[in-house]
């Protein structure tokens, strides 16, 4: 079995790791104002730098920066586009078992990007890593597809149509920003078409006044416009999640209701796809993966800190492989361990030794 020396890799994560209690206990500082903003980010670079050497210790080809700066894994990034504020809602998302913050986002102007401060945040990664730098953000869904009113006012976008070609443009420029600071591997965080082979939320949308059949096309093609201006050299895949917060989940539902739009629209390189319950389905859909392309198994779970059996790991590896070649087949766990600063209930050591794990059967399978 052939080396990957390119992302995605045989052993790779989603991105979010769990922050450390000095991070924690700065944030905490820096809201109550007992702190400036310069020194939380001296605590972030110290973390920052700590948690990218666990990461190549750990034996992973990508590192990221664990989204130590972050509060959410896809309002932050929202927060810093042209035209899109922070918004406190009623209430907030619910979950399995939970429900989020009530933070969102709210359109008061018209979409762009001129500038991101998750630029330097990349470059930053980049300068203190010898391993691939890997960013992540949310695919544009993000800023459309909660399950909560519609975040747009209709004085600015009367019509969706407009809302979803600006949308789409400031991504095309916000990834080739990326590009243009050195990044070469970037994962798109892609919940909400996940969440469309969910029938209730399906319901959901359908309630706001969207047509669920509507939006999967709408979402794969704004991630085609965000690619759409990367040189060859440049990997882009999507991550693939029904919700993850707290260890609860948002969705369920198996990849069948939108394969076509996942495997023959879209034209990202990889899939990161959540598999390590019977939420997400059977393998069946890797069927459609197209040749040139690769599916990272999420087969092992960040939302509890039991650690999974190496042979049942590989069993499943070899499961998947009824429906494709084991060679367009790497391994992750199935989300971040921190989508959100909370995190998901586990202990730091339990994240790493999933970690070190994964590397493991990497190398046992595909013989890296």
């Amino acid at each position: 079995m052939s080396q990957r020396t390119k992302a995605p890799f045989r052993a790779d994560h989603v991105g979010s790791l769990l922050r450390p209690a000095a991070l924690k206990a700065a944030r905490e500082k820096r809201a109550k104002g007992e702190i400036g903003s310069a020194e939380l980010k001296a605590v972030e670079d110290r973390e920052i730098k700590d948690v990218i050497k666990k990461q190549e210790a750990a034996g992973l080809q990508s590192v990221t920066d664990g989204e130590f700066r972050r509060s959410w894994w896809h309002l932050d990034f929202l927060w810093g586009l042209d035209g899109v504020e922070k918004h406190v809602m009623d209430g907030g998302i619910a979950f399995a078992a939970v429900t989020t913050r009530n933070e969102g986002v709210k359109v008061t102007g018209k979409i762009g990007f001129s500038g991101h401060p998750m630029i330097e945040h990349f470059k930053f990664l980049k300068a203190n890593c010898t391993r691939t730098p890997k960013m992540t953000i949310p695919a544009p869904s993000a800023l459309y597809g909660r399950p909560s009113p519609t975040p747009i006012d209709k004085s600015i976008y009367p019509t969706l149509d407009k809302f979803f070609d600006d949308l789409g443009q400031a991504y095309k420029k916000a990834v080739r920003a990326f590009y243009d600071a050195g990044c070469r591997y970037l994962q798109l965080d892609e919940v909400f078409i996940a969440m469309l082979c969910d029938p209730k939320y399906r319901q959901q949308m359908k309630d706001r006044g969207d047509d669920p059949e509507a939006l999967g096309p709408i979402y794969g093609d704004l991630i085609n416009t965000a690619i759409s201006d990367i040189p060859s050299d440049m990997t882009v895949t999507m991550h693939l999640c029904r919700g993850n917060y707290k260890s609860t989940f948002m969705g369920a539902g198996g990849y069948e209701a939108m394969q076509e739009v996942l495997f023959d629209r879209i034209k990202v390189r990889g899939y990161f796809m959540e598999y390590d319950s019977e939420r997400a389905g059977g393998f069946e859909p890797l069927r459609r993966l197209h040749k040139d392309r690769l599916a990272v198994l999420g087969l092992v779970t960040t939302k509890t800190g039991t650690l999974e059996s190496r042979d049942t790991i590989k069993r499943r590896i070899e499961e998947a492989a009824k429906f494709t070649s084991l060679e367009q087949l790497c391994l992750s766990p199935q989300c971040g361990f921190a989508s959100t600063e909370e995190g998901n209930i586990l202990a730091e050591d339990e994240e790493w030794a999933k970690l070190r794990m994964i590397g493991e059967v990497a190398r046992e399978v595909w013989g890296i």
